[in-house]
């Protein structure tokens, strides 16, 4: 990555070259600048990108599953994905409004479920037996209303479970959160995935914002980089040398051997243990090292501490004999 000098660095540097010196303000090293750890971790953009595919399809699934549900012209659209602490993902939401924890299982942890209270009115009011007309009344949720919604809530954790199904995670709805409880749900400085959605209803729209905690969005990331890698088209040139790679850690059978020599069937009749098989060649002869049946090079047998071994005296392939196949 090409580095972003300031505006005081290309002064700096324009001073320098005046000057005469601008070879030594280059060879003055780098500069030493502060960061963050916090931003570690960040989605990268192949990452982001696939994670918005999974999600744009998840707002389709949503938009049918709860237009079936409530009989009415419903759409959810995905807004954005980012990786934010969880104070920042609270900081964005209004001071009224309904947060409901889902447990995920089978980790344990929680994620917190945002609707904005333009949308969840109109929802409870069509649910009722109503049109689902927007309410300008500022207030909270009553109990009531809120048993009314958990249908809705329910059926949006069903269609992530479903969009998340990659590792196996469950979204179970668990209970209405008061902003005063929805901040101890969380570390305040830990990274989340934060999902943004925009729903539109008749003539009301509103959003749906997700915060589900780094050790599951981590997981899912690690998921898709996989699937990344292993989708990413290979170049020749790379495909052949992770071909050689995998090559080397492969075992094949040596044979160190001295082929077609000649023994007598008398010589092999009379074999008793501790006899000396004599052949007709030469002791100091080389053999021939094959692997897997192909003749590789000329060796002779030797040893190395107490095991046996080849020393290789020709690299070049031992050419059969006249008759030989």
């Amino acid at each position: 990555m090409e580095k972003v000098l300031n505006q005081q660095e290309i002064d700096a540097m324009v001073r320098a070259a005046r000057s005469g010196n601008a070879a030594d303000a280059i060879a003055a090293g780098p500069v030493v600048q502060p960061w963050d750890i916090r931003q570690a971790g960040q989605v990268g953009r192949d990452q982001l990108r696939s994670i918005n595919q999974l999600h744009e399809l998840f707002a389709r699934n949503l938009t049918h599953a709860i237009g079936a549900y409530l009989r009415i012209v419903f759409e959810c659209s995905l807004v954005s994905a980012e990786h934010l602490t969880y104070r920042e993902f609270l900081q964005r939401l209004p001071e009224k409004t309904y947060l409901a924890s889902c447990n995920l299982a089978p980790v344990g942890v929680i994620a917190l479920l945002q609707l904005d209270l333009a949308i969840a009115f109109p929802l409870i009011d069509v649910l009722l037996g109503g049109e689902g007309q927007s309410s300008e009344a500022v207030r909270d949720v009553t109990e009531i209303e809120e048993q009314v919604l958990e249908g809705v809530v329910r059926i949006i954790c069903r269609e992530l479970q479903t969009t998340w199904d990659a590792i196996s995670l469950e979204f179970n709805f668990g209970q209405r959160q008061q902003i005063s409880q929805a901040q101890r749900l969380m570390v305040p400085d830990e990274k989340n995935l934060c999902l943004s959605f925009e729903i539109k209803m008749s003539d009301t729209r509103g959003t749906v914002n997700l915060a589900v905690p780094a050790v599951i969005s981590n997981a899912l990331l690690r998921k898709i980089s996989a699937d990344l890698s292993y989708q990413r088209p290979h170049s020749p040139i790379e495909a052949r040398r992770q071909i050689e790679k995998k090559l080397l850690d492969c075992a094949f059978s040596v044979e160190l051997s001295l082929p077609h020599l000649h023994v007598p069937l008398q010589s092999l009749a009379e074999l008793t243990p501790g006899a000396v098989l004599p052949f007709s060649r030469n002791a100091s002869a080389p053999a021939v090292l094959q692997v897997e049946e192909v003749r590789l090079c000329m060796a002779a047998p030797v040893r190395v501490n107490a095991r046996r071994a080849a020393r290789v005296l020709s690299l070049e392939p031992a050419t059969p004999r006249t008759g030989e196949p």
